[in-house]
C-alpha cells in the first residue's frame, strides 16, 4: 500500500489519489466501529492525534455501558471471584499474542506507565547490586528520565546520557558506545515520542546482553501500530500505555512484561496485596506470587482495562502486519503532502524518511507551529503540538482515513499560509471539498 503520486504536484491529484487509497484500503471498515468519525458536524473534521489519545470504539461504549449495568450492577462484589480477579493477566495474554510477539504468563495490565516504569527499572538495578550505571538517552519521554533521576538518587547511580538527536533517535552503535560492565540497565522507548524514530529493537538489546546489563524498552509509542517481536528479540523488560493507539481511554491502566526466566529472580519494589502469593489470606507477611503475578501491586482498574479489550480484538482480526502496512502508507503520504505542500513555506519534516526507521507519526518542525496548533484546534482540525516547534501528525491505521489525512495537512497549510500573510482565521481550502462530503469547510 505504498502510495505513489507519479510525481505530479496539481493539488487535485494528491485528493483523488487519497480517495482511491480509500477505496482500496483492507482496514477501511475499521473506522466505521469508532466515535466521532461520520460525517457529523459536531465530530472534528481531522483527526490526527491518535497518537496520543485514540478514539473511542463503538463497541467500547456498549462494553462499559453493559458492564455498568450487569456485571458491576447485578453481580457487584461477586464479580472479583468470577471474572475480575484474572483480567490483568488474561488482557495481558491477549495483548502479548495480538501484538507484541510475547507468549503467555509474561505481560500483565495495571498501575500507570510511569508506576510500572519504577516498578520494574527499580527491579532490574536492584538485581545488578554490584553495577552504577543507568544508560538513558536525552530525548526520551520525561516520565521516562525523570524516573530514572530519582532511582538513581534513591540507589546511588549514576545516569549515563546517549545525546539523541531530537529528529532522530538512538541507534545499537550509540548504546555500544557507552554500555559496559558497570550498566546495570539501558532504558530506551522503541518509537522516540518525538520525531517517531522507530529503534532496532533486536540489535540494541543484543548489545547491551554482550554486558549482562538488563534492557526496559517504552514501548507507549509503538504498540498497537509497529510490529513487537519481545520473545524473538530476547527482551528482559517492557512497559507501555493503552490509551493511545489501543484506544483504552483516558487515563487507562498500563501494560509490563518481564521475560518468564526473569520473574523468579527480580523483586518488584512495591509489595502490595494483589502481587502476594496468597491475596485473601491477609497473612501478616508479604510473600510474593509465582509468575507474572508477582509484578502486580494494588487492585486492578477493572473499569479501566475495559476498552482495550476492543483494540485487542481488532487487531487479532485485522493482524498487526497489516496494521503497520497501512501506517506507513499513511505517513508516507503525509510526508508526500508536507513536502509539496508545506516545504516552501519552510517547514521541515523532523522525522525519518525511511519507512524502516519510522514509527506511526511524522513531526514536522517549523517556528510558527504552536500558533498554527491552536487555531487548528480552534477549527476541529487536531494535530499535536510539541515544544520547540514541531506539530505531529498522529495517524491511527484502524480510525484515520486518507482523506482525513489530506485535510489534516491541507489545513495546516491553509493556516500556516494565512499567518505568514498576516491574517488571523483559517483560510477557506477549494481542495478540500468538504462540502461535498457533507462536512463544513475551513
Amino acid at each position: 500500500m505504498t502510495p505513489t503520486m507519479n510525481g505530479a504536484n496539481s493539488l487535485d491529484v494528491p485528493l483523488a489519489f487519497a480517495r482511491r487509497m480509500d477505496r482500496i484500503d483492507g482496514l477501511a471498515h475499521f473506522r466505521a466501529r469508532f466515535l466521532g468519525t461520520d460525517a457529523d458536524a459536531a465530530n472534528p473534521r481531522a483527526y490526527l492525534d491518535g497518537n496520543s489519545l485514540g478514539r473511542p470504539l463503538r463497541a467500547s461504549a456498549e462494553r462499559i455501558a453493559d458492564f455498568l449495568q450487569h456485571d458491576w450492577g447485578t453481580r457487584l462484589i461477586r464479580g472479583w471471584d468470577e471474572q475480575w480477579m484474572e483480567l490483568p493477566l488474561q488482557i495481558g495474554d491477549d495483548l502479548g499474542l495480538a501484538c507484541l510477539g510475547a507468549e503467555p504468563g509474561q505481560v500483565f495490565v495495571g498501575d500507570s506507565t510511569t508506576v510500572l516504569l519504577y516498578k520494574l527499572a527499580r527491579a532490574a538495578v536492584d538485581s545488578r547490586p554490584r553495577r552504577t550505571e543507568i544508560v538513558l538517552d536525552s530525548d526520551n519521554f520525561p516520565t521516562d528520565r525523570y524516573v530514572l533521576e530519582g532511582i538513581a538518587r534513591e540507589r546511588g547511580l549514576t545516569l549515563r546520557w546517549i545525546d539523541s538527536d531530537t529528529e532522530g533517535g538512538v541507534t545499537a552503535e550509540q548504546v555500544r558506545s557507552v554500555v559496559g560492565p558497570q550498566t546495570s540497565l539501558v532504558l530506551l522507548s522503541h518509537v522516540a515520542y518525538r520525531s517517531g524514530y522507530l529503534a532496532d529493537m533486536q540489535a540494541i538489546t543484543a548489545v547491551a546482553h554482550e554486558h549482562d546489563a538488563l534492557v526496559l524498552w517504552d514501548l507507549s509509542h509503538s504498540v498497537g501500530s509497529v510490529p513487537i517481536e519481545l520473545d524473538r528479540c530476547d527482551v528482559d523488560l517492557a512497559v507501555g500505555c493503552s490509551y493511545k493507539y489501543l484506544s483504552g481511554g483516558p487515563g487507562a491502566p498500563a501494560f509490563g512484561y518481564v521475560k518468564s526466566d526473569l520473574q523468579s529472580v527480580l523483586t518488584q519494589p512495591i509489595q502490595g496485596w494483589m502481587g502476594s502469593q496468597a491475596i485473601f489470606e491477609m497473612g501478616p507477611g508479604y510473600r510474593p506470587a509465582t509468575g507474572i503475578r508477582r509484578f502486580m501491586s494494588g487492585t486492578p482498574a477493572v473499569l479501566g482495562m475495559l476498552a482495550m479489550q476492543d483494540t485487542i480484538a481488532m487487531l487479532g482480526e485485522a493482524t498487526i502486519g497489516a496494521v503497520r502496512a497501512k501506517s506507513v502508507a499513511l505517513t508516507e503520504f503525509a510526508i508526500t503532502l508536507v513536502d509539496d505542500w508545506l516545504a516552501p513555506m519552510g517547514v521541515t519534516v523532523a522525522s525519518p524518511r525511511e519507512q524502516t526507521h519510522r514509527g506511526g507519526h511524522v513531526t514536522i518542525n517549523h517556528p510558527l507551529m504552536r500558533e498554527v496548533t491552536k487555531i487548528l484546534w480552534d477549527n476541529d482540525v487536531i494535530p499535536d503540538f510539541r515544544a520547540p516547534n514541531g506539530l505531529r501528525l498522529g495517524l491511527a491505521p484502524f480510525s484515520t482515513s486518507f482523506v482525513e489525512t489530506y485535510d489534516g495537512v491541507a489545513a495546516v497549510r491553509d493556516v500556516l499560509r494565512g499567518i505568514l500573510l498576516g491574517q488571523s482565521g483559517v483560510a477557506e481550502s477549494a481542495h478540500t471539498e468538504a462540502g461535498q462530503r457533507g462536512r463544513p469547510g475551513l
